[in-house]
């Protein structure tokens, strides 16, 4: 096996040192583009507009639905016409109940699932290796 000079490792080192920086710069840069929503709101008006009116319709329509709720369930309750708060406490419990159903599962779903794993910063790493190892291998 051939040996390298002082001079040679030291050259190899610091062409992987500036491959190194150079690929973590670009890795920042990707990672900026991805995470910049401002971008992509300006990019995305029209249809960050028609999404923000298709959710307030939404909305007022669920708190009207909530609202004939109440007034359904109180008439369906056994009181008499000045209990009417009781229709809107029932359909108050339900919510709640539902409410904490929906978070004692997803506790559960997120106790189950895997931690993310940042992929595109373990390629990155899984390139560096291969240069690093080739570049041994090669001199």
């Amino acid at each position: 096996m051939p040996t390298r000079t002082p001079e040679e490792i030291r050259a190899s080192i610091e062409a992987n040192r500036k491959e190194l920086g150079t690929s973590i710069e670009r890795l920042r840069n990707e990672v900026a583009v991805v995470t910049d929503w401002r971008a992509h709101l300006v990019a995305h008006q029209k249809q960050v507009v028609i999404g923000a009116a298709v959710a307030g319709f939404v909305i007022v329509g669920l708190l009207f639905l909530l609202h004939g709720a109440a007034w359904l369930a109180w008439s369906v309750l056994p009181v008499g016409s000045s209990g009417v708060f009781w229709g809107f406490f029932v359909v108050a419990g339900l919510l709640f109940l539902l409410g904490g159903i929906a978070g004692y599962l997803a506790a559960r779903f997120l106790r189950e699932g895997s931690p993310p794993t940042p992929d595109m910063a373990i390629g990155e790493a899984h390139k560096i290796k291969k240069i690093l190892r080739f570049k041994r291998k090669g001199r």
